[in-house]
């Protein structure tokens, strides 16, 4: 192929191979780092920025400085000190003279310079026996090619030891971005320049330009903010047009309070908070209507969701339709049913757990009672999305944890019913930034209250050196009628020799430590029964101290326990630890947190300070985001979007907002995107999300 007239014939969807300075070998690499085409090199964004516009004369220099010197060659040599060997090239501008030195160097920089040439140098001005310029960057001036490093902002960019390896360091970067520019006479359409937009919005070409070459420090923020917009404006037009295609569904309508909701509140043996009793405001109005329910509920540990959700299936079930609730483990179906279970006998709804472990009859007699409605509520796993699992009149879905399910797996759900109302439930407080985005085409509704009377949970981090006096903390507790968890991440020292395992720390805590108390123990592989009775024996203060994995991380309730021990604590993750801490906390007595810090890493011990200092699920949510980004913290990645270069969640919730009310706001006025003005938005959006079409009713 001729790269030449390939090369003037460049278009952004153009194979980057093709490009001017690329090549087979360096193509591969790039695409190996996701740079296919030049659309994708051209969005290829920047860290930081280098401000290289000051070029300073040598006599004006002062340490600490970071300038641009030019200058002639005045010698060049290899020096050899007693401790060190350097590379050294000395220049004068007619203002002075200044050494360059570099220590450790490879052995093309001995030959790169010649005297007398006209040479710039880049770096920071330090005193050695003088001032120099150590390990600069520089442009050969006399060589007849435009400078890259001179007289510029220059763009830094990410990159790997792989595409250093090509020549794909930032300059090598700068230098292809150059050859794009000068190659492609039609920069990507802009899918956004026809839309009447009140922001101060510059054009694409002009964002991408100024984002690789800026003239300015003040022009690199609007760039930014421009590329930004259009990144989340796009997955916000998603979220839009699927909500309105929810909208439009036939839902049930609900308006009865009938014969069970009304009892089963006025029995709860406490009182709700003013964030729960808005909550249910908010879902009735949903359950009224004839659109069906897309509601996310969200709260922190401890804000009573259950008993929330408790009693919109007991409205729904008063007005003679049947609810599930599906969890993504039986273990936490386990823990469902046994918390549904408490407020179902204040009224006597008929409740049941399906999982995939029943087998023959019984599995049969479960069936036949969900078929035939005598049974209210289902409590199951994805068993629950089977053939052979019929309902008479399924009316409410309630899912736990939505993000570990796929599209699919909750579709099935809601077939087997006709337009059921959907409650989404999840134990992890979600930044708002993210709620808005990743659950953009739901209502949210959030508990942002605790129940009165609790007391805030005391944590500390302490180093194994300090157990033994924890041990007698957690003894005096108990002489006082209190329990205490203590946690593990692993099961068995095979599994990580470098992690206390449950087990071995069960038998030294049983036989060493605690000999004089009842120690239980259970974990997520024990028989169901074990597990159970295990349980039972440490609600009823037969046991008082259970050690455990994370099998206790959400759902258990246990008014009386009042110290959680995490062992190997590091080794968790944020919302991880958010929840174990709250299994305590929740009675009226003081509770206390003691994390134990075994191996010290950065981030480890950073987690380990924000545990420290709140107890504010949504604030150690806005930590964990940006400590391990959105997809991570969904465990999944999402079309892209979430890996995307440009968008920083943490720090976007304006632009989010914006680009979020223009795509709600166009999609109301034109919900096919059909219009003329849309033309290029709409290509763009069906080259974007090709997949998801058939949930938005576009394509």
């Amino acid at each position: 192929m001729n790269t030449s007239n390939t090369f003037y014939q460049t278009t952004p969807e153009s194979d980057i191979t093709y490009l001017k300075g690329v090549g087979p070998r360096r193509g591969a690499v790039l695409k190996a780092h996701g740079i296919h085409t030049i659309r994708d090199l051209l969005y290829y964004i920047p860290r930081k920025y280098l401000d290289r516009t000051l070029v300073m004369s040598i006599n004006q220099l002062r340490i600490g400085d970071e300038a641009v010197v030019i200058g002639k060659v005045l010698a060049t040599g290899s020096k050899k000190t007693r401790n060190r060997s350097f590379f050294q090239v000395t220049i004068s501008d007619g203002s002075g003279m200044l050494t360059c030195v570099w220590f450790r160097h490879s052995p093309w920089i001995t030959e790169k310079f010649t005297e007398g040439e006209l040479v710039a140098f880049y770096g920071k001005v330090e005193f050695y026996n003088g001032l120099k310029l150590v390990h600069p960057d520089f442009d050969l001036l006399d060589t007849g090619e435009d400078p890259v490093n001179t007289g510029q902002i220059l763009a830094t960019y990410p990159s790997t030891g792989e595409l250093k390896s090509v020549g794909f360091d930032s300059r090598g970067f700068r230098r292809v971005i150059r050859n794009v520019f000068s190659a492609l006479d039609q920069f990507p359409v802009d899918p956004i320049k026809d839309l009447s937009l009140s922001l101060p919005l510059i054009t694409l070409t002009d964002a991408l330009k100024t984002i690789h070459q800026p003239q300015c420090q003040e022009d690199i923020p609007k760039a930014l903010y421009r590329l930004k917009f259009e990144e989340h404006f796009f997955f916000q037009l998603l979220m839009a047009l699927r909500r309105k295609v929810l909208r439009e569904i036939v839902g049930r309508v609900f308006d009865q309070q009938g014969a069970y909701v009304k009892e089963m509140y006025e029995k709860l043996p406490f009182k709700l908070t003013d964030a729960q009793i808005k909550v249910l405001r908010e879902i009735r109005s949903n359950l009224k209507s004839p659109s069906q329910m897309n509601r996310l509920l969200q709260g922190d540990v401890g804000s009573g969701k259950t008993v929330v959700a408790m009693l919109t299936a007991a409205l729904v079930i008063g007005n003679g339709a049947q609810v599930a609730v599906m969890a993504p483990t039986e273990i936490l179906a386990e823990q469902h049913l046994a918390g549904f279970t408490t407020f179902c006998d204040l009224v006597d709804i008929q409740i049941v757990l399906l999982k995939g472990g029943i087998r023959g009859d019984q599995r049969q007699d479960i069936l036949d009672d969900i078929r035939t409605g005598k049974t209210q509520l289902v409590v199951g796993t994805h068993a629950l999305i089977q053939e052979d699992v019929v309902f008479k009149d399924l009316g409410l879905i309630i899912v736990d944890e939505q993000h570990r399910f796929g599209v699919d797996q909750r579709k099935s759900l809601m077939d087997k019913g006709w337009s059921p109302e959907m409650l989404v439930m999840t134990a992890t407080p979600i930044p708002r930034t993210l709620a808005i985005t990743y659950h953009g085409d739901m209502d949210v509704s959030v508990i942002d209250e605790l129940p009165s009377g609790r007391k805030t949970i005391k944590t500390t981090v302490v180093k194994p050196t300090r157990l033994p006096k924890v041990y007698d903390f957690i003894r005096k507790e108990i002489s006082q009628g209190r329990q205490c968890f203590v946690v593990y991440p692993v099961i068995e020292e095979s599994e990580k020799p470098d992690i206390e395992a449950a087990e071995t720390g069960y038998r030294y805590l049983k036989e060493k430590i605690f000999n004089a108390s009842s120690v239980g123990y259970i974990n997520g592989r024990m028989k169901t029964d074990e597990r159970t009775e295990q349980m039972r024996k440490f609600e009823r203060n037969e046991t008082q101290i259970l050690v455990a994995t994370t099998v206790i991380e959400v759902g258990i309730d246990i008014p009386n326990a009042t110290v959680m021990v995490v062992e190997n604590a590091e080794r968790f993750g944020l919302a991880q630890l958010h929840q174990l801490r709250g299994r305590i906390g929740r009675g009226a007595h003081q509770s206390f947190c003691i994390l134990v810090e075994r191996k010290k890493t950065e981030n480890g011990r950073q987690r380990l300070k924000v545990m420290e200092r709140t107890i504010d699920g949504f604030q150690i949510a806005d930590e964990d985001l940006a400590m391990r980004g959105p997809g991570e913290f969904f465990g999944t990645q999402q079309s892209g979007y979430a890996k995307s270069r440009i968008v920083n969640f943490r720090e976007d919730g304006a632009v989010i907002q914006q680009a979020r009310h223009a795509a709600f706001e166009i999609v109301d006025r034109d919900p096919h995107l059909t219009a003329t003005a849309h033309r290029n938005l709409r290509k763009r959006f069906t080259d974007r999300y090709q997949s998801m079409l058939d949930l938005v009713n576009i394509g």
